[in-house]
Formats: structure tokens, C-alpha cells, sequence
């Protein structure tokens, strides 16, 4: 839908403006052949426009030598729960975008049809009617009274109209919409009508761009006949009888409109400078809506992720973003004895420490800091720091995979949350005391509250597990688990 507004927008606008500027610089100009060439680009490029994306510069990303962690700790794979959205009626209820595309492929499919039609009657007439070459022509003998009018190299008029006066400058006339090849332009802007019906601006510059047509053949008329007032005499008198849209009439322009431009001055060269009107105004577009600039800039996509810095031997170690790199973290060697602490963690300050035991390649700890300003978070339990990585990590009965085995098996989407259509991603954070228990469960990132509290639920439910170990001691150790529910 996002996609469909954009295009109606994007060739709206541009139609707009380069209609805007035939009206005020080019629409009273003599040079016909090159407004037609105008008024064909200026279709083609709006119908175009949204299709045409440029890249304009491309960034080079900086690559930084950096450990990536999340303020949720341990985070394990995420287990997705699938409902099933339900209505309270049987028929749902349509969105305002469904409507409008419905009207939109109706209309596509009513000018569809009658571009069939009219290029239908075309070919029907000229299979029932006589068709004799008049100075290098088809011409169609229609029985019926009817405009004289061209279509590709037929030209079709009345049989009668062969005796009345002006028969050969209407011949002229429509020979000129033949070898200038008008037709081909009038099919161009059929087909573009079926799918640009609903632009106004479309259809103005199609009648403008008709207009031109009968411009360029008047002209012609007059090079032939030195007699400009007979010819106007002639657009004057009526011509009755069906006309067919798809074909260039004889008397299809304001005969008005076409008497003044006969009259009109022939413009000077210098005015043909307005034409780069039309190149300035093309290029503008572009860059307004087809050019595209690719950044170079790191975003953090979630915002109680934090960039923070350790303090190590006279220098720094940067660490930040949204994603779980933890085990990165056990490369660290601190010197034996010192603490280092990571700061303004959304969930707590962190603390990393070496193990005076052991030798260069020992492990590093790492564990909440007893004096974190994060009030909210439990940094011990029954006494002890919760640690996040330990030398011996906590096992699920059966590993990982057995663990989204029970979660998935043993969650339930809330029929609540069905109905009202509620979805998303749940973040729980637990513990794993020193006995293997599960404990402490909370989210730290819920959604709604049923969702919420079925995600607790499930994981407070959790059987015991293997505890972790650090030293060869049993301790508690914090996980998060990201549970989805997804509507189908």
C-alpha cells in the first residue's frame, strides 16, 4: 500500500509541475514538433519516475576491532509460539488500503477493456468497409456519416464526403497525422491510461498532447494551400457523425484553439530556451525522489543497549551494540588481583576479575558489582553474586535444544491476546540458583500483560537443571530467553 501511495504521489507531482510549465512557458509556442517530443517525455518520465532508484554514493564502513554484548545476559535463542488471530464476526473487517487498491485494479480493468473495444471497433470497421489507396493511402469508405479520422496508416471517412468541398485538404490533414505517426503516440497514452486513470494531471496532458497533433497536421495543410482563411472557413462548418476516441479526428481540438494557433507569430529560436525548463525540472525530480544515499553509520537498534568503556593498563577496551557475543568476553586477561568495572549497563554495573590461581590463560569472571547503582536488579541470591559466565556454564536437561522443546510444548498463547490481536517478543530473565533451580524469573521486556505473565509462567515451570560451576563451586548464574508470539 506504502508503495502504491508513493507511485500515485511521485508521477502526481511530477505531472504537475511539468503541466504547470508547458501552461506558462511553452503552450502558445509554433514549435509544434518539438512541444510534441516534450509532452511525450514529460508522460513517460512521470509514469517512470517512482520505478527509478539511483544510488548517488555509496559509504565505506569503518571496521572497529570491538566485543559486542546485550545488558540481557545469556540470551538464548529465541522460542517462537504461533496463535491463530479470532474475530468475534465471521467476516473481518476490510482496511481502508484494501478498498482502495479494489477501486484502483476495477478501474485498471475497466480502461483495459476498453482499449480492447475501441481497437476492436477499428479493426471491424475496416474488415466491413471498402477500402481503396488514395495518393499513397488506406482509405476506409464507411457507409455511415462519420468525422474523418486516422488510425496507424488507415484514414476513415464518409463515402459522401468524397463530393463535398475541402475533401482533398481533409485528406491532407489526416496524411499528416499518418506520416507524423500520431497514432502510435495516441496508443502509448492508452495503455498509460489504464494504469494512470485516476491522474487528473494525466488526463490534461493528454488532451494537450492531442491538441499538438492537430496543430502539426493544420500546419501542413497550410504549407499546401495559400489560402489560410479557406481552410479556417472549413473547420468551421460541422462534420456530424460517431466518433472513435482511440483515432485522430478530424475537428477533435477546440476549432477555436486551432484558428488562433494559425494566427499565432512563429516563436523565435531564443524561445526554445523554456525547453530547459522541462531538463531542470527532470533532473530535480530525480534527485528529489529517485536518488537514494547510502549511510555509513553504526545505529544501536536497541536503546538500553550502551557503548561502555573498561579502564585496562593505561588504556581502554570499548565495548557496545545489541547482540550476544559473551564468550568473547572469557579472552579477557585482567591483571591478577584487579577488578574492572563496566559501567552504565542498563541492567547493572559488571564487574570482570582474573582468578589469582590460575596462570595467564585463566578464565576471567565476570559478576555483578556489589555496588552497582541499579537498585532494581537482584545482583545476589541468599547471599551470593550472580554470575553470567563461569567456566562451567548451567545445562538444560538434553541442551538448548530440548529446552525450546519444553518451552514450546508447554507455553499457551493466551486466547485474550488472540482476539485483540497482540503480538511480539517477550524477554525473560532468570536465575539458576546453586541447586539448579530456576529462580527469580521476571521480564525485562514484556509486551502485554497476559503474554507477559504466560512467559513467567512458563518459565518458573521450568524443570531443574545441571548449576554451573566457577572454581569447582556451584553458583548461580543469570539467563534471558526471548519468547515470540506470532498471530497466523
Amino acid at each position: 500500500m506504502v508503495d502504491f501511495v508513493n507511485y500515485i504521489f511521485e508521477s502526481g507531482i511530477s505531472l504537475a509541475l511539468f503541466t504547470l510549465l508547458y501552461f506558462l512557458f511553452l503552450q502558445r509556442e509554433t514549435f509544434f514538433r518539438t512541444n510534441r517530443l516534450f509532452l511525450l517525455f514529460a508522460l513517460t518520465f512521470s509514469a517512470l519516475l517512482p520505478f527509478v532508484h539511483l544510488r548517488v554514493w555509496e559509504g565505506h564502513p569503518v571496521m572497529l576491532d570491538e566485543i559486542t554484548v546485550t545488558p540481557y545476559r545469556n540470551l538464548l535463542e529465541t522460542v517462537s509460539v504461533y496463535g491463530t488471530e479470532v474475530s468475534t464476526s465471521i467476516v473481518r473487517e476490510i482496511s481502508a488500503s484494501t478498498y482502495i487498491i479494489g477501486v484502483y485494479l476495477v478501474g485498471v480493468c475497466l480502461f483495459a477493456f476498453r482499449l480492447v473495444w475501441r481497437l476492436a471497433q477499428i479493426s471491424w470497421l475496416i474488415r466491413k468497409s471498402k477500402v481503396i489507396r488514395e495518393s499513397g493511402m488506406k482509405l476506409v469508405l464507411l457507409d455511415c456519416e462519420v468525422t474523418p479520422f486516422s488510425f496507424l496508416s488507415y484514414v476513415f471517412a464518409g463515402k459522401n464526403l468524397k463530393t463535398q468541398d475541402g475533401w482533398d485538404k481533409m485528406l491532407i490533414h489526416e496524411f499528416e497525422h499518418v506520416k507524423q505517426g500520431h497514432s502510435f503516440d495516441i496508443l502509448v497514452l492508452e495503455v498509460l491510461t489504464v494504469f494512470q486513470w485516476f491522474n487528473p494531471f494525466f488526463w490534461l496532458m493528454k488532451r494537450l498532447l492531442r491538441e499538438n497533433h492537430e496543430y502539426l497536421a493544420d500546419r501542413a495543410v497550410l504549407a499546401h494551400f495559400s489560402n489560410p482563411g479557406y481552410y479556417k472557413k472549413l473547420l468551421l462548418q460541422q462534420f456530424v457523425g460517431p466518433q472513435i476516441n482511440l483515432a485522430n479526428n478530424f475537428n477533435y481540438s477546440l476549432i477555436k484553439k486551432r484558428i488562433q494557433m494559425m494566427s499565432q507569430i512563429k516563436s523565435s529560436k531564443l524561445a526554445r530556451i523554456k525547453l530547459f525548463g522541462g531538463i531542470l525540472l527532470a533532473s530535480t525530480l530525480i534527485v528529489i525522489f529517485a536518488c537514494e544515499q547510502e549511510q555509513s553509520t553504526t545505529t544501536l537498534s536497541d536503546s538500553v543497549d550502551q557503548t561502555v568503556t573498561i579502564e585496562y593498563a593505561g588504556s581502554s577496551l570499548t565495548i557496545g551494540g545489541d547482540s550476544t557475543a559473551v564468550e568473547k568476553l572469557k579472552e579477557l586477561i585482567a591483571v591478577s588481583g584487579d577488578y574492572r568495572v563496566i559501567r552504565n549497563l542498563a541492567t547493572g554495573d559488571l564487574e570482570l576479575s582474573k582468578n589469582n590461581d590460575s596462570d595467564e590463560n585463566g578464565v576471567t569472571v565476570v559478576a555483578y558489582n556489589k555496588s552497582s547503582e541499579a537498585k532494581e536488579e537482584v545482583k545476589t541470591i541468599d547471599g551470593k553474586p550472580i554470575f553470567f559466565i563461569v567456566e562451567q556454564m548451567p545445562e538444560f536437561p538434553g541442551g538448548e535444544l530440548a529446552l525450546r522443546k519444553a518451552i514450546a510444548s508447554t507455553v499457551k498463547y493466551p486466547v485474550e491476546a488472540q482476539k485483540d490481536g497482540v503480538q511480539g517478543k517477550v524477554y525473560v530473565t532468570f536465575v539458576i540458583d546453586s541447586a539448579g533451580k530456576v529462580r527469580n524469573a521476571r521480564v525485562v521486556r514484556g509486551v502485554a500483560p497476559s503474554l507477559d505473565q504466560e512467559a513467567i509462567r512458563v518459565v518458573s515451570s521450568l524443570p531443574d537443571w545441571t548449576p554451573g560451576k566457577q572454581r569447582g563451586e556451584p553458583v548461580a548464574v543469570s539467563f534471558t530467553l526471548p519468547i515470540s508470539f506470532l498471530l497466523q
